[in-house]
Parts: structure tokens; sequence; C-alpha cells
């Protein structure tokens, strides 16, 4: 039976508003996102683009990754953000074909 990989992700828009998450299915995931399948925070706020994600061997390592990532200020959301991706693209920009 093969594992699952998990990741845990920050999302973001244009003015820098952030929404962090988990899933099996980053590509799945990210499209949701940009599509607003779901009514909620990241489709009031147009939060569209991939800022950071790392993979996690399991849920377990996924849920507490993401609580811990959660319970930081800001400012050390944005360092991690800023250390991966200095320059805040969407690196999930050529994940998807144009509509």
């Amino acid at each position: 039976m093969k594992e699952r990989t998990f990741y845990v992700y920050i999302m973001a828009n244009q003015s820098r508003t952030i929404y962090t998450g988990i899933t099996n299915d980053i590509f799945r995931r990210v499209q949701q996102h940009k599509e607003k399948t779901y009514p909620g925070f990241t489709s009031k706020y147009n939060i569209n683009k991939l800022v950071f994600y790392e993979e996690c061997p399991d849920s377990y390592t996924a849920i507490t990754r993401e609580k811990q990532i959660k319970g930081w200020l800001r400012i050390k959301k944005i360092n991690l953000i800023e250390k991966n991706n200095p320059n805040w693209h969407d690196l999930s920009a050529d994940w998807f074909s144009p509509n």
C-alpha cells in the first residue's frame, strides 16, 4: 500500500493576506483555492497564490506543523515564506493550463 504524502501550505493574495492549510493533494487543493470552489476566507479575500509549501510524511505530522505555523505571529510566518520565496512568487504559476 502506497503511503500518502501530506502538505502544509501557505497561500496569499496580492496584499499579502495569508492562509495556512494542509492537504494530501497539493495540486487539487491549490486549484480549488484559485477557482474559489468553496466559500470562505480564501475566496472572500481572493487568496490565490501558493507562496510556501512543505511535504510531511503523514497526516499527524502535517496537522502538528500546521498548528505550529498557525500559532506563530505573522512576522514569523512572513520570515518562513521569505526564507524560501523572497519575492512571494506563485509557486503554482505553471501547474495549470490557462482557461
